[in-house]
């Protein structure tokens, strides 16, 4: 809602940017839904994709003023969106920092505070290990899964599909800027992943007070 569309006013927030939410190419492969995705302006996840964003279109044609917004954690770290924690995947997970070295595009964290609290979940991987199992395979094959949630019901009433009426508020952080290179050296992915993670602690312990709202743990990076 935020980045896929102008509920919260993104273009005039972010004057000059011209921002496109990336999904699973999977997701293209569905007949109607692919048609409705498109029509949100929503592009493909895949490296090809981000680079043909990032080096077309703007005021100079060579991508200047485009900008993409990822979910680095993806399908593994839907499983681990229970109420009241804030666990990222992200430490392992460097080819987004890469790409953006490569494309000479600053890295803007963002966190979602509130988001994990829009429906109740079951952690799988100590309650339900084999479940978990399953979970796991259907990422491995198909680049989804299905974690076990449910929210509200039509009326109001447990349990059902429609998110809670619960607070959800989007914190922007500063950019880590990023000096382009075509083959960046391990050394330097590294530092700017360092100082990509530093933001986003930052931001938490900027936020988590005014939003946070209720906490079982603290930010947690996996």
């Amino acid at each position: 809602m935020a980045f896929g569309t102008e509920a919260l006013g993104f273009s005039q927030l972010f004057p000059g940017i011209t921002n496109t939410l990336l999904t699973l190419d999977s997701n293209f492969r569905i007949p109607l839904y692919r048609e409705y995705i498109l029509s949100l302006g929503l592009g493909g996840v895949s490296r090809s994709s981000c680079k043909k964003i990032l080096s077309q279109g703007g005021p100079d044609g060579k991508g200047m003023g485009r900008a993409i917004t990822i979910v680095i954690g993806g399908a593994r770290e839907s499983l681990l969106a229970t109420p009241e924690t804030m666990r990222l995947i992200v430490r392992d997970r460097k080819g987004f920092v890469t790409l953006a070295v490569q494309q000479g595009a600053d890295l803007v964290p963002v966190l979602g505070l509130g988001e994990n609290n829009l429906y109740d979940q079951r952690d799988t991987s100590e309650e339900h290990p084999r479940l978990l199992k399953v979970q796991l395979l259907l990422k491995q094959v198909f680049g989804w899964t299905m974690p076990m949630f449910h929210g509200r019901g039509l009326l109001g009433k447990w349990p059902g599909l429609l998110p809670y009426q619960r607070p959800l508020d989007i914190v922007v952080g500063r950019p880590v800027e990023v000096e382009q290179q075509d083959n960046p050296e391990e050394e330097y992915v590294d530092l700017i992943h360092r100082r990509y993670m530093d933001e986003i602690e930052r931001l938490w312990d900027e936020w988590k007070d005014v939003y946070g709202g209720k906490r079982a743990s603290k930010l947690e990076f996996l």
